[in-house]
Parts: structure tokens; sequence; C-alpha cells
């Protein structure tokens, strides 16, 4: 596949752009992470989401280790050309390594943080080889 519609995108200094995962059909925000040219052509090439860790500094496949792997069903880019969303199928329900269904399970409520979702898996089953 031609690979000239990656220059489209305005990467950031550090070659970067965020990428918003959303749930296809309920429309739920399910994780913000990072893409990198390699990440985001992958994720094209395999219709999987494909990610760059900044900690680590190493491409990773969602669900590569917890077999929670998002389905991509569309790929869109905003209006500055900053920011991608996925437009994902959450295999097995859960994008958060805590085992919850999505990232964005804390509310603000006041001055202090509530957990609204709960974990539907505990992460140690989930990441049983992992060091999480």
């Amino acid at each position: 596949m031609n690979e000239s519609w990656l220059n489209k995108v305005n990467w950031a200094q550090d070659g970067l752009v965020p990428a918003v995962a959303q749930e296809a059909g309920s429309g739920k925000v399910l994780t913000v992470a990072w893409m990198n040219r390699e990440a985001l052509g992958k994720t094209v090439e395999s219709g999987e989401a494909h990610y760059w860790s900044r900690s680590r500094r190493k491409l990773w496949r969602k669900g590569g280790e917890s077999g929670h792997v998002q389905k991509v069903k569309s790929v869109r880019l905003d209006c500055d050309e900053d920011v991608i969303l996925l437009e994902v199928e959450q295999v097995g329900g859960i994008a958060c390594h805590t085992g919850r269904h999505s990232c964005f399970f804390q509310r603000l409520d006041g001055a202090r943080w509530v957990v609204t979702d709960p974990v539907l898996r505990d992460p140690r089953e989930i990441y049983k080889s992992s060091k999480r």
C-alpha cells in the first residue's frame, strides 16, 4: 500500500500523535494512547490497533499479552490533523490494563476522584507473564 497518506498527519516533534480508541456502537472512549508512523501503518495494514509505548520505547499491539485486541472499524483524522480517532470493536470487552471496560473509570466528584466502573477481570489473571 502507498504510505503517502501518512504524510498528511501532523506528527508532533517527537514523531508521535495521540490516538483515541472509541468503541463502535456505543461511542464510549476506551483509551487514549500514542502512535508513531509505524504504529499507524501497522494498524491500517492489519486491522488491529498498534500503539507506541513512550515508557518502554517500543511498538505494541493492543491485546498482544491480554488477548483483548482492538479490531479497527475506521480511522479518522481530526481537523488539525494531529489526533487519530480509531473506531474499534473491543475483543473481550476489556480495554484497560486494570481489567476494566474503559481506561476512563474515574470521575471527579467535587474535590475527589471516584471509581465508577467495576473491574471485570483481575489484571493478575490477564497478565500472568507480565510485569504489570
